[in-house]
Protein backbone atom coordinates (compact mmCIF):
# COMPACT_ATOMS: atom_id res chain seq x y z
CA UNK A 1 0.00 0.00 0.00
CA UNK A 2 1.62 3.36 -0.97
CA UNK A 3 0.89 6.45 1.37
CA UNK A 4 0.06 9.66 -0.94
CA UNK A 5 -0.24 13.14 0.86
CA UNK A 6 -2.28 15.39 -0.07
CA UNK A 7 -1.75 18.68 -2.00
CA UNK A 8 -2.93 20.91 0.65
CA UNK A 9 -3.27 20.76 4.54
CA UNK A 10 -5.36 22.83 6.55
CA UNK A 11 -4.56 25.39 9.24
CA UNK A 12 -7.64 26.25 11.31
CA UNK A 13 -9.85 25.30 8.15
CA UNK A 14 -7.20 27.84 5.97
CA UNK A 15 -5.79 25.54 3.41
CA UNK A 16 -2.22 25.53 2.91
CA UNK A 17 0.68 23.55 0.67
CA UNK A 18 1.50 20.66 2.28
CA UNK A 19 4.53 22.26 2.44
CA UNK A 20 5.42 25.12 3.75
CA UNK A 21 8.72 27.51 4.11
CA UNK A 22 11.05 28.70 6.93
CA UNK A 23 12.21 31.82 5.91
CA UNK A 24 14.69 32.00 9.06
CA UNK A 25 17.57 30.87 7.27
CA UNK A 26 17.00 34.11 5.11
CA UNK A 27 17.91 36.72 7.35
CA UNK A 28 20.49 34.84 10.48
CA UNK A 29 23.81 34.00 10.62
CA UNK A 30 25.00 32.99 7.12
CA UNK A 31 22.12 34.96 5.26
CA UNK A 32 22.13 35.28 1.67
CA UNK A 33 22.13 38.74 0.19
CA UNK A 34 18.72 40.55 -0.48
CA UNK A 35 18.06 39.25 -3.93
CA UNK A 36 19.09 35.43 -3.13
CA UNK A 37 16.79 35.40 -0.38
CA UNK A 38 13.82 37.36 -2.29
CA UNK A 39 14.48 34.99 -5.18
CA UNK A 40 14.11 32.29 -2.76
CA UNK A 41 10.71 33.53 -1.13
CA UNK A 42 9.77 33.92 -5.19
CA UNK A 43 10.57 30.53 -5.87
CA UNK A 44 8.63 29.24 -2.96
CA UNK A 45 5.49 31.03 -4.25
CA UNK A 46 5.89 29.78 -7.96
CA UNK A 47 6.21 25.84 -6.27
CA UNK A 48 2.92 26.29 -4.80
CA UNK A 49 3.92 26.89 -1.29
CA UNK A 50 1.19 29.10 0.06
CA UNK A 51 2.38 28.84 3.81
CA UNK A 52 5.54 31.02 5.51
CA UNK A 53 6.99 30.74 8.80
CA UNK A 54 8.90 34.39 10.12
CA UNK A 55 9.18 35.78 13.72
CA UNK A 56 10.01 38.78 14.42
CA UNK A 57 13.22 37.71 16.36
CA UNK A 58 14.68 36.09 12.97
CA UNK A 59 17.74 38.89 12.44
CA UNK A 60 21.65 38.46 13.14
CA UNK A 61 22.46 41.62 14.48
CA UNK A 62 21.40 44.23 17.06
CA UNK A 63 18.56 46.61 15.92
CA UNK A 64 17.60 44.54 13.00
CA UNK A 65 14.23 43.40 15.25
CA UNK A 66 11.92 42.22 12.43
CA UNK A 67 14.41 41.70 8.86
CA UNK A 68 12.78 38.38 8.08
CA UNK A 69 9.15 39.67 8.45
CA UNK A 70 10.19 42.89 6.42
CA UNK A 71 11.76 40.98 3.65
CA UNK A 72 8.53 38.22 3.68
CA UNK A 73 6.66 41.35 2.84
CA UNK A 74 9.04 42.81 0.44
CA UNK A 75 9.01 39.22 -1.35
CA UNK A 76 5.30 39.48 -1.39
CA UNK A 77 4.33 42.87 -2.74
CA UNK A 78 7.17 41.80 -5.29
CA UNK A 79 5.84 38.76 -6.71
CA UNK A 80 4.67 39.13 -10.18
CA UNK A 81 1.89 36.15 -9.42
CA UNK A 82 0.46 38.31 -6.43
CA UNK A 83 0.19 36.70 -2.70
CA UNK A 84 -3.50 36.21 -2.84
CA UNK A 85 -3.83 32.73 -0.27
CA UNK A 86 -0.45 32.59 1.24
CA UNK A 87 -0.73 32.33 5.14
CA UNK A 88 2.05 34.48 6.77
CA UNK A 89 2.52 33.13 10.17
CA UNK A 90 4.65 34.77 13.25
CA UNK A 91 5.95 34.94 15.79
CA UNK A 92 6.40 36.96 18.97
CA UNK A 93 7.89 36.32 22.83
CA UNK A 94 11.62 35.80 22.01
CA UNK A 95 14.68 38.44 21.00
CA UNK A 96 18.23 38.24 20.01
CA UNK A 97 20.51 40.99 21.21
CA UNK A 98 23.18 40.17 18.17
CA UNK A 99 25.36 38.36 19.86
CA UNK A 100 24.28 34.78 18.96
CA UNK A 101 21.85 34.16 22.08
CA UNK A 102 18.45 33.99 22.19
CA UNK A 103 15.99 35.75 25.35
CA UNK A 104 12.23 34.80 25.75
CA UNK A 105 9.56 37.62 27.00
CA UNK A 106 6.12 35.96 27.24
CA UNK A 107 4.81 39.35 29.33
CA UNK A 108 1.20 39.84 28.07
CA UNK A 109 1.95 43.87 27.86
CA UNK A 110 5.23 42.69 25.48
CA UNK A 111 3.17 40.37 22.76
CA UNK A 112 0.60 43.05 22.48
CA UNK A 113 3.37 45.26 21.35
CA UNK A 114 4.93 42.78 19.24
CA UNK A 115 2.26 41.49 17.74
CA UNK A 116 1.21 45.13 16.86
CA UNK A 117 4.54 45.86 15.68
CA UNK A 118 4.63 42.60 13.16
CA UNK A 119 1.17 43.29 11.43
CA UNK A 120 2.82 46.92 10.69
CA UNK A 121 6.10 44.98 9.16
CA UNK A 122 3.83 43.09 6.97
CA UNK A 123 1.43 45.27 6.05
CA UNK A 124 -1.26 43.75 6.90
CA UNK A 125 -4.48 45.13 9.43
CA UNK A 126 -4.67 41.27 11.03
CA UNK A 127 -1.78 38.92 10.98
CA UNK A 128 -3.19 35.66 9.50
CA UNK A 129 -1.70 33.12 12.04
CA UNK A 130 -0.16 34.57 15.84
CA UNK A 131 2.60 32.47 17.22
CA UNK A 132 3.85 32.81 21.01
CA UNK A 133 7.11 31.60 20.29
CA UNK A 134 8.18 29.98 23.55
CA UNK A 135 7.03 29.70 26.90
CA UNK A 136 8.36 32.36 29.31
CA UNK A 137 9.13 30.46 32.56
CA UNK A 138 9.28 33.96 34.45
CA UNK A 139 5.42 34.61 33.27
CA UNK A 140 2.73 32.34 34.35
CA UNK A 141 1.65 30.37 30.72
CA UNK A 142 -2.31 31.28 30.88
CA UNK A 143 -0.92 34.51 31.31
CA UNK A 144 0.65 34.40 27.94
CA UNK A 145 -1.90 33.05 26.21
CA UNK A 146 -4.10 35.09 27.49
CA UNK A 147 -2.70 37.98 26.04
CA UNK A 148 -2.94 35.89 22.50
CA UNK A 149 -6.36 35.99 22.81
CA UNK A 150 -6.76 39.40 23.67
CA UNK A 151 -5.25 39.95 19.84
CA UNK A 152 -7.35 37.41 18.18
CA UNK A 153 -10.39 39.05 20.14
CA UNK A 154 -9.36 42.30 18.90
CA UNK A 155 -8.72 41.34 15.42
CA UNK A 156 -4.65 41.79 15.77
CA UNK A 157 -4.32 38.38 14.79
CA UNK A 158 -6.55 35.90 12.91
CA UNK A 159 -5.40 32.40 14.13
CA UNK A 160 -2.99 31.57 17.19
CA UNK A 161 -0.27 29.07 17.48
CA UNK A 162 2.48 27.73 19.69
CA UNK A 163 5.51 26.89 19.75
CA UNK A 164 8.21 24.92 21.34
CA UNK A 165 5.65 23.93 24.27
CA UNK A 166 4.56 20.47 25.94
CA UNK A 167 0.81 18.52 26.52
CA UNK A 168 0.26 20.07 28.98
CA UNK A 169 0.98 23.82 27.70
CA UNK A 170 -1.46 22.82 24.76
CA UNK A 171 -4.05 21.71 26.59
CA UNK A 172 -3.80 24.71 28.99
CA UNK A 173 -3.83 27.19 25.78
CA UNK A 174 -6.83 24.93 24.02
CA UNK A 175 -8.49 25.33 27.19
CA UNK A 176 -8.19 29.15 27.13
CA UNK A 177 -8.25 29.60 23.47
CA UNK A 178 -10.81 27.13 21.96
CA UNK A 179 -10.87 27.35 18.12
CA UNK A 180 -8.27 30.46 17.95
CA UNK A 181 -5.81 27.79 18.63
CA UNK A 182 -5.08 25.97 15.03
CA UNK A 183 -1.29 25.19 15.08
CA UNK A 184 1.85 23.94 17.60
CA UNK A 185 5.22 24.51 16.22
CA UNK A 186 8.03 22.05 18.13
CA UNK A 187 10.96 20.54 16.82
CA UNK A 188 10.85 16.96 14.98
CA UNK A 189 12.83 14.94 13.03
CA UNK A 190 13.30 11.95 12.55
CA UNK A 191 16.00 12.90 14.65
CA UNK A 192 14.37 14.06 16.86
CA UNK A 193 11.27 12.19 17.80
CA UNK A 194 10.70 13.31 21.84
CA UNK A 195 7.65 15.40 20.56
CA UNK A 196 5.52 13.26 18.90
CA UNK A 197 3.03 13.12 21.91
CA UNK A 198 2.63 16.65 20.99
CA UNK A 199 2.32 15.63 17.29
CA UNK A 200 -0.34 12.86 18.41
CA UNK A 201 -2.09 15.57 20.82
CA UNK A 202 -2.49 17.95 18.08
CA UNK A 203 -4.09 14.99 15.46
CA UNK A 204 -6.74 14.57 18.47
CA UNK A 205 -7.18 17.95 18.90
CA UNK A 206 -7.48 18.61 15.30
CA UNK A 207 -4.42 21.57 15.43
CA UNK A 208 -1.82 21.74 12.52
CA UNK A 209 1.41 20.35 13.94
CA UNK A 210 4.60 22.29 12.18
CA UNK A 211 7.51 20.33 12.59
CA UNK A 212 10.43 22.34 13.07
CA UNK A 213 14.66 21.72 11.67
CA UNK A 214 12.19 18.99 9.78
CA UNK A 215 15.55 17.44 8.14
CA UNK A 216 17.43 16.95 11.28
CA UNK A 217 19.01 13.40 10.87
CA UNK A 218 19.28 13.33 7.54
CA UNK A 219 22.88 15.81 7.20
CA UNK A 220 24.00 18.11 9.12
CA UNK A 221 24.17 21.05 6.47
CA UNK A 222 20.42 19.87 5.07
CA UNK A 223 18.36 21.28 8.14
CA UNK A 224 18.36 24.89 6.81
CA UNK A 225 19.15 24.00 3.30
CA UNK A 226 17.38 20.90 1.65
CA UNK A 227 19.47 19.70 -1.42
CA UNK A 228 22.60 20.26 -0.19
CA UNK A 229 25.34 17.32 -0.92
CA UNK A 230 24.73 14.04 0.85
CA UNK A 231 27.57 13.51 3.98
CA UNK A 232 29.48 10.33 3.99
CA UNK A 233 27.51 9.26 6.36
CA UNK A 234 24.55 6.65 4.26
CA UNK A 235 21.13 6.56 5.93
CA UNK A 236 17.97 4.72 4.98
CA UNK A 237 16.85 8.24 3.71
CA UNK A 238 20.18 8.15 1.54
CA UNK A 239 19.70 4.42 0.10
CA UNK A 240 15.64 5.02 -0.27
CA UNK A 241 16.39 8.69 -2.14
CA UNK A 242 19.05 6.89 -4.94
CA UNK A 243 16.47 3.56 -5.43
CA UNK A 244 13.44 6.45 -6.02
CA UNK A 245 15.97 9.05 -7.80
CA UNK A 246 15.58 12.32 -5.54
CA UNK A 247 17.11 13.52 -2.56
CA UNK A 248 17.31 12.56 1.33
CA UNK A 249 15.49 15.55 1.61
CA UNK A 250 12.09 14.94 -0.50
CA UNK A 251 12.23 11.44 1.25
CA UNK A 252 12.37 13.34 4.80
CA UNK A 253 9.62 15.73 4.23
CA UNK A 254 7.31 13.16 2.60
CA UNK A 255 7.77 10.89 6.04
CA UNK A 256 6.84 13.99 7.42
CA UNK A 257 3.69 14.00 5.20
CA UNK A 258 2.92 10.06 6.49
CA UNK A 259 3.30 10.81 9.95
CA UNK A 260 -0.31 12.38 10.59
CA UNK A 261 -2.49 14.85 8.07
CA UNK A 262 -1.72 17.69 10.86
CA UNK A 263 1.65 17.59 9.80
CA UNK A 264 2.91 20.64 7.47
CA UNK A 265 6.79 20.64 7.51
CA UNK A 266 8.39 24.03 7.65
CA UNK A 267 11.82 23.56 5.85
CA UNK A 268 13.81 26.35 5.45
CA UNK A 269 16.18 27.10 2.33
CA UNK A 270 18.72 29.33 1.09
CA UNK A 271 18.77 28.50 -2.41
CA UNK A 272 15.80 28.37 -4.85
CA UNK A 273 16.47 25.12 -5.89
CA UNK A 274 16.20 24.13 -2.42
CA UNK A 275 13.21 25.18 -2.26
CA UNK A 276 11.84 23.49 -5.42
CA UNK A 277 12.91 20.35 -4.25
CA UNK A 278 11.30 20.74 -0.86
CA UNK A 279 7.73 21.56 -2.07
CA UNK A 280 8.13 18.97 -4.57
CA UNK A 281 7.72 16.19 -1.67
CA UNK A 282 4.30 17.19 -1.44
CA UNK A 283 3.74 15.24 -4.31
CA UNK A 284 6.23 12.07 -3.06
CA UNK A 285 3.80 8.58 -2.26
CA UNK A 286 5.98 6.11 0.22
CA UNK A 287 4.77 2.81 0.81
CA UNK A 288 3.86 1.45 4.08
CA UNK A 289 7.38 -0.96 3.19
CA UNK A 290 9.46 2.18 2.52
CA UNK A 291 8.04 3.82 5.68
CA UNK A 292 8.91 0.72 7.83
CA UNK A 293 12.20 1.26 6.86
CA UNK A 294 12.72 4.56 7.41
CA UNK A 295 11.40 4.94 11.12
CA UNK A 296 13.31 4.08 13.87
CA UNK A 297 13.21 1.00 15.40
CA UNK A 298 13.57 0.95 19.74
Amino acid sequence: MTTTPAATRAIGGTPVSAIGLGAMPLSVEGRPDEDQALAVIHAALDAGVTLIDTADSYHWHAGEVGHNERLVARALAAHRGGSDGVLVATKGGRGRPGDGTWTVDGRPRHLRRAAEASAARLGVESIGLYQLHKPDPDVPFADSVGALRELADAGTVRMVGLSNVDCGQIRTAHAILGPRLVSVQNRFSPAHQATRDTLDLCTELGLAFLPWSPLGGISPSAVDDPGTAAPSTDTPFHALARARGVSPQRICLAWHLAQSPAVVPIPGARRPASVRDSAAAAGLALSAEELAELTPHP
